[in-house]
């Protein structure tokens, strides 16, 4: 239901799948810009921030789960990942990450 009325339908799991991957995916650099979606129909932005919105949307239970897939998604990127000085201060943290 709230994909069909605040999000498109299928984009909380397209931004988790496509969160998972730029997190997870290999050992290499991380590479902020690959967290984006690339096709209209995923949605725009990045993966996280709707990630971040259906947490907020989602009824209690849902967002239970899917925040707990969540959490350890981010606590992988932390521990590849350091704060980026030069970044925005008002930017959620993901988004001062390199």
């Amino acid at each position: 239901m709230l994909e069909r009325e605040r999000l498109s339908p299928g984009v909380v799991a397209a931004a988790l799948s496509v969160w998972s991957v730029r997190v997870l995916g290999t050992a290499r650099r991380w590479r902020p810009w690959e967290a984006e979606f690339t096709c209209p129909c995923c949605g725009e932005g990045w993966a996280r921030d709707t990630l971040h919105e259906a947490l907020f949307l989602l009824p209690p239970k849902a967002a239970r789960e899917l925040r707990a897939r969540v959490e350890d998604l981010d606590a992988a990127l932390l521990a590849r990942t350091h704060h980026e000085p030069a970044a925005d201060p008002e930017s959620a943290w993901w988004h001062r990450r390199c």
